[in-house]
């Protein structure tokens, strides 16, 4: 009867190691497509959202809050309220608030959208979304349309 030697030999370890880190290597780029493939569910988080801090924001200030899992910027203008999503339409940066010039700005590709969420210039496709904004006495809420 033959017995069978099981050491290991210097080239087997190596060739083990090789074929873990190729593995975790494997993981590390699958998991991450295939999360950006097939995205959580939509929304989440809370539909309807007091901002905070609204009643001492005077006219040009803007606050950004999370209205539905989305990033939203509240801005006071001269007649109120207005909310729109803060992610631009082209490749969905988180676009600023100028209140020097009263215009939401794209860091990414230099997009420039008016105090309407319009766009002024840049390579965005279409406006920003609005989010709907109810003024209830002293509060402000803003809620996904």
């Amino acid at each position: 009867m033959m017995t069978e030697d099981r050491t290991t030999t210097r080239r087997g370890f190596l060739d083990w190691v090789i074929g873990l880190g190729s593995f975790v290597t494997g993981l590390a780029v699958t998991i991450p497509g295939l999360m950006y493939l097939w995205p959580a569910a939509r929304g989440g988080g809370t539909k309807n959202v007091e901002v905070q801090g609204a009643g001492s924001m005077s006219p040009g200030d803007s606050v950004m809050v999370q209205v539905g899992g989305k990033a939203a910027i509240v801005v006071r203008g001269r007649s109120g309220f207005k909310a729109f999503s803060a992610s631009c339409t082209h490749l969905g940066c988180l676009v600023k608030w100028d209140s020097s010039k009263q215009e939401f700005l794209c860091p990414c590709h230099a997009g420039v959208f008016n105090e309407d969420g319009q766009v002024v210039s840049g390579p965005a496709p279409l406006p920003l979304p609005r989010f709907d904004v109810k003024e209830v006495g002293t509060k402000v809420l803003v809620s996904a349309v």
